[in-house]
């Protein structure tokens, strides 16, 4: 099990958080953010819903917006923009 942050396109990425528990996949999609530019795409997929709300609300509390929210085969996948 290992965390993949890759480039996917012009100003998009993925961070692929799965088979982790809090508080990593926070921890990683902070970092992943702090990598990219403002106005760039992140977006974050994680197997653990009880991170959810906590990486929402690190987005908030950071600026950052919250551009998709969605479940896809028990993965949780959440779109961000860097603010």
């Amino acid at each position: 099990m290992a965390m993949k942050f890759e480039k996917t396109g012009e100003g998009t990425y993925v961070l692929d958080v799965c088979g982790f528990v809090c508080p990593h996949p926070q921890i990683y999609t902070k970092k992943s953010l702090e990598k990219i530019s403002e106005g760039e795409t992140l977006e974050v997929i994680f197997d653990n819903p009880s991170s959810k709300e906590t990486i929402i609300q690190m987005c908030e509390q950071a600026g950052h917006e919250l551009l998709e929210e969605k479940t896809e085969g028990g993965k949780l996948v959440l779109k961000i923009e860097k603010g």
